[in-house]
């Protein structure tokens, strides 16, 4: 299991400042940080241990980010919510997000049930885009969580969304999200159907790699 946490701590950092320069409190912000920090720590933990009495990691890498400020503010605008911090807080669920790209299906489940079982992570919510892909072949296990973060002088509860899939889907919708954001105007015709059948694909690859997973053990 992979993280970099000096490039999360930088654009968190640097996301930070620009909320003291709006003159709001970075004090907003820190909050998802630490919560992201509390949930890594409770998922580096779970693969170590796992791996430890299992011999196998169900996590090959995990990454994190804070929601940039004018997205948060673009997101609370588009959505009529109110001008202030708390209402988004209250109103967005991917202010922080967490993704967890596991080996084979199978570890997507155990690692959603592993952490959601814990008494301190609050499940909200479940969109499995696995068992129902949609319509443009994306597959993913989202969670909504909410975990307390202690601070100084009071007990937060915060929401963070945790996007659960294998090395296949994390590859097709890294490509995918290139392909239709970035070159939006350049996009074939049959874009669509190319993108949904690639999807079968990434999908049969990982039955097959864990078909031999299991043949292994």
């Amino acid at each position: 299991m992979t993280t970099d946490p000096a490039a999360q701590d930088a654009s968190l950092r640097e996301a930070a400042d620009e909320l003291a320069v709006a003159g709001q409190l970075p004090r907003f912000l820190l909050m998802y940080k630490f919560a992201i920090e509390e949930l890594m720590t409770k998922l580096r933990i779970l693969s170590e241990e796992f791996d430890f009495v299992h011999r196998h990691d169900p996590i090959e890498h995990i990454t994190s980010r804070v929601k940039r400020p004018e997205a948060i503010k673009e997101k609370v605008r588009r959505r009529g919510l109110g001008g202030d911090w708390v209402s988004a807080a209250a109103a967005l669920d991917d202010i922080a997000g967490i993704r967890v790209v596991c080996p084979f299906v199978s570890d997507v489940y155990e690692v959603a049930r592993m952490l959601t079982a814990q008494d301190d992570v609050e499940l909200l919510r479940t969109k499995d885009y696995i068992d129902g892909p949609k319509a443009n072949g994306y597959r993913s296990l989202h969670l909504i969580v909410r975990i307390p973060v202690f601070l100084s002088d009071r007990v937060e509860k915060v929401k963070v969304e945790i996007q659960l899939r294998t090395i296949a889907m994390d590859f097709w919708a890294a490509v995918e999200h290139k392909l239709s954001y970035k070159y939006p105007d350049s996009v074939p015709n049959d874009f669509a159907g190319e993108l949904a059948a690639a999807a079968r694909t990434a999908a049969d690859l990982d039955a097959r790699m864990a078909a031999l997973h299991e043949r292994i053990r």
